[in-house]
């Protein structure tokens, strides 16, 4: 069972999502960091955790809110376990417009783990930027709601070495 609290504060141009998840935070931390992990829950990448790896999540495109298809990140602060945070920008032709930064933070709860999302860097006066505020607060409710805690239950979850070892 998940517990959540969620809200999206426009005056201060910030997401932020509350999900208590019934793991501990190793396992948690897991689907985060884990590029092959992380892309069965949430988008294909190229993520490795280490501050100041550059990477790229991929998307269909949104000409709407100024999205291409390709999100560039940076690692900004990783404390294993307990923080990541990366940059979040688009990747293609509307590179630039919205940087943004998306920060996980891991507390342990219980028998579980309570995961913090924080989704900064929308203007409050920038039209696009609050049509993309609202699609991507939907766009974290799903995926913290839903799609990781599917994630987190399935125990044939994949990881590098099961990836590496279907790729032979």
């Amino acid at each position: 069972m998940t517990r959540q609290c969620d809200h999206s504060d426009a005056a201060d141009g910030v997401i932020v999502v509350d999900q208590f998840l019934p793991h501990p935070p190793r396992t948690v931390w897991q689907a985060l960091v884990d590029p092959v992990k992380l892309a069965a829950w949430f988008m294909p990448n190229d993520f490795a955790p280490v501050v100041g790896h550059r990477f790229t999540f991929h998307r269909k495109a949104n000409p709407v809110v100024r999205f291409s298809d390709t999100i560039a990140c940076q690692v900004l602060e990783l404390r294993e376990h307990e923080l990541l945070s990366y940059s979040w920008t688009d990747g293609g032709e509307y590179a630039g417009d919205l940087d943004s930064t998306v920060t996980w933070t891991l507390r342990p709860e219980g028998r579980g783990t309570r995961l913090f999302l924080q989704h900064r860097g929308f203007r409050p006066d920038d039209p696009a930027h609050q049509a993309a505020r609202g699609l991507m607060t939907g766009g974290w409710r799903i995926y913290l709601t839903d799609r990781l805690p599917a994630f987190l239950s399935d125990s044939d979850q994949p990881t590098v070495e099961t990836q590496r070892g279907a790729e032979r």
